[in-house]
């Protein structure tokens, strides 16, 4: 499972040498190491190999990136695909947990310690994704390794909202104040890299033929604090 990225959307278009070498030389060594060793493989990709213009977009659907962190994922898909036979491509979006991965804190991490601590917020309303909770993904992912699944499959959340929406589901799962919320149009942004309007992934095929599936959105955020409270009482305990 090949799930190490640079996800920095804004750093990617200005790095763009580091992009290139993480999300894709990297992914084509990989893939040709497990080639060589006749090994499957799945390849973690991302919904910004899209443009945007649609949503819920199918496996099947012609990719179109417009940022250089998109580019780079969807050439190390084009990677995998050239050097492997067999394998798994698995796209994702805006992958949320109860922890940061590598340093990073993902978006429902960031909305809960700013609104915890009272602190106003900004968030596009008028952005589309589908999010995908990491163990939900990583349940899905471990169901495909075993029946080595093949080809393209969307592996997000069941569910497509807009940023403002999700911040507002996690605002009301933690009984937070949503006057801290702010929503403000992508175009008012001031991002380094263009963002696809709407990314969301259809996750009907995934629906269809896995038994763990993807999860709607408020079954998630009752995991999610779960798992937050699950690791408080461990640090507690220590």
């Amino acid at each position: 499972m090949h799930a190490a990225a640079l996800t920095d959307v804004d750093k990617c278009e200005r790095e763009r040498d580091l992009a290139s070498e993480v999300n894709y030389e990297a992914t084509k060594v990989i893939a040709k190491c497990a080639n060589d060793l006749r090994a499957f493989m799945i390849y973690v990709s991302t919904d910004y190999v899209f443009d945007g213009k649609k949503g819920m977009y199918q496996e099947d659907d012609e990719p179109g990136p417009i940022n250089f962190y998109g580019h780079t994922k969807l050439k190390g898909e084009q990677a995998v695909k050239e050097l492997l036979s067999d394998y798994l491509i698995v796209r994702a979006s805006v992958i949320y947990g109860s922890t940061p991965s590598s340093g990073k804190v993902n978006f429902a991490l960031w909305v809960l310690d700013a609104l915890r601590e009272g602190k106003s917020i900004t968030v596009t309303a008028d952005q589309f994704v589908s999010p995908t909770l990491n163990t939900n993904l990583a349940e899905m992912m471990m169901e495909c390794l075993e029946r080595r699944l093949t080809g393209i499959l969307h592996l997000a959340g069941a569910t497509r909202l807009s940023r403002l929406d999700f911040a507002s589901e996690l605002c009301s799962e933690w009984s937070l104040n949503p006057s801290l919320i702010n929503p403000i149009e992508m175009g008012k942004m001031k991002w380094s890299a263009p963002r696809p309007r709407d990314s969301s992934l259809d996750v009907t095929k995934a629906s269809s033929i896995l038994k763990i599936v993807p999860s709607t959105i408020v079954p998630s955020l009752h995991r999610l604090k779960g798992e937050l409270d699950a690791d408080v009482n461990v640090k507690g305990a220590m």
